[in-house]
């Protein structure tokens, strides 16, 4: 298997199913983030007041372009515009709208109007 992880996390053009979404974005962020989460309380950088620490908080900004342009391709996976995006701008409906089309929804079969389905 040759993973082109250029293409998955730094290009919005193509398509992400859900196992890839899950298993490549989803739950290796989950990880870091709590992993970082611990080392921030362990080494004090950790701010009980803002629920963020510095590294964990580092960690979020790096990642938030890349996720964005795997979301982006999720829906093109469902054979919809990046621009669905926007839904989280609608407080909590649009993160559930997100979570559930993303997340748990399959793609299109077949070719659609981005490409061919992705491989595993």
């Amino acid at each position: 298997m040759n993973f082109d992880w250029k293409q998955f996390y730094l290009s919005a053009q193509g398509r992400v199913n859900r196992k890839q979404f899950w298993l490549r974005l989803v739950l290796p962020s989950l990880v870091i983030s709590i992993v970082l989460l611990f080392i921030d309380m362990a080494i004090g950088t950790f701010n009980a007041e803002d629920g963020v620490g510095l590294l964990s908080g580092i960690f979020s900004l790096v990642v938030l372009i890349p996720a964005i342009l795997v979301y982006i391709k999720r829906w093109h996976d469902r054979d919809k515009s990046g621009w669905w995006m926007l839904i989280l701008l609608i407080p909590i409906v649009g993160a559930i709208w997100l979570l559930v089309e993303l997340g748990f929804l399959a793609g299109t079969p077949g070719p659609n109007r981005f490409g061919p389905p992705p491989s595993d």
